[in-house]
């Protein structure tokens, strides 16, 4: 009895802080039209404090979802164009010498931001991709002999282009794995792409929103998101699927064996959780269930997963891999 009632209570409370979210999906409608899906999946990094990959063809409108969905909040957004000739400096920034002064004092670069668009992130080497690491994870920077912490709340939104191979580099599976979600852009349907058509033509879309949610509301709402009620039927759930796509251990898949190099992290785990109580928190439940983690397990775990060459001969993918495993896993 005493469970339900705080059940109820939290749910309460979920519909009284996830009213701005409605103010975020009404205003981003304005520029984008469709790509719900994508709307959602930034929004679920955003409350679940998660960096967010986005992989589709251009003109998928990735980058103007991004910046739309900085302007909806009133916060800082620098967007930084991945190049191969990109250098860490130009990400974290450096130090200037002062002739005034006879002295090195510091420059700050693009990733002081709260929403750091890194546009075509594959475009740039491993020297450039290994100074976000440290920002992404323990979101701080070091520059010279200081260390600097980034301002609540702090996220990297990527994009990359998945056909265009020329000038672009593999990025490195620690950086991959500090992406909550990779989330796959597809292409809109026919009405959708007709309402952009004709509201092109007549010069109908915006390009900028005024900002609907200020970044204190979006701290709180983050700290609701960790609140929201997680069974142990769940978590044994999300555990279940997560040890599945380790093949090489005793609860992975015996089928999957010889198709998995690598399965998910502890990182997978801990994300699969925060994602899933996210995506209740959008749908205005104070409880997680079965079908949250179903919903978000492939933007999860689709760039975690590593393939034998197996696999990659008999054209399996990871988005086989991940719909075997939870058609095979038993819900709860």
């Amino acid at each position: 009895m005493q469970a339900a009632v705080d059940i109820e209570l939290l749910n309460q409370q979920i519909n009284a802080s996830s009213e701005f979210v409605d103010d975020i999906k009404k205003a981003t409608s304005k520029v984008i039209v469709g790509q719900d899906y994508m709307i959602q999946r930034l929004l679920l990094g955003l409350l679940a404090k998660g960096h967010v990959l986005l992989e589709g063809l251009p003109g998928l409108a990735k980058t103007l979802s991004i910046k739309t969905l900085a302007s909806a909040v009133n916060a800082d957004f620098s967007r930084i164009q991945f190049t191969p000739d990109l250098l860490p400096a130009d990400i974290i920034g450096t130090m200037i010498y002062n002739p005034t002064k006879n002295d090195f004092t510091v420059r700050k670069g693009p990733i002081f931001a709260n929403f750091v668009l890194a546009d075509e992130i594959n475009r740039a080497p491993a020297k450039v991709q290994s100074a976000l690491l440290e920002a992404m994870q323990e979101k701080q920077v070091t520059i010279g002999k200081e260390t600097f912490t980034l301002q609540e709340p702090f996220l990297v939104l990527a994009t990359q282009n998945p056909i265009e191979q020329e000038g672009t580099y593999p990025l490195p599976e620690a950086q991959v794995d500090r992406f909550m979600l990779k989330v796959k852009i597809d292409y809109p349907n026919k009405s959708e792409e007709r309402d952009i058509i004709r509201k092109t033509i007549l010069g109908e879309t915006l390009q900028t929103i005024d900002s609907v949610v200020d970044k204190q509301t979006i701290i709180d709402a983050r700290k609701m998101v960790r609140k929201i009620y997680m069974d142990e039927k769940i978590e044994s759930y999300i555990l279940d699927i997560v040890f599945a796509t380790r093949a090489n251990t005793s609860d992975g898949l015996a089928e999957m064996k010889n198709l998995i190099s690598f399965g998910g992290s502890p990182r997978a785990s801990i994300n699969l959780a925060l994602a899933s109580k996210a995506l209740a928190f959008l749908n205005r439940r104070g409880y997680v269930i079965p079908e949250d983690v179903r919903n978000v397990a492939k933007d999860v775990l689709r760039h975690r997963i590593g393939l034998t060459y197996e696999a990659e001969a008999e054209n399996i993918s990871t988005e086989d891999i991940i719909t075997k495993i939870l058609n095979t896993v038993q819900v709860p």
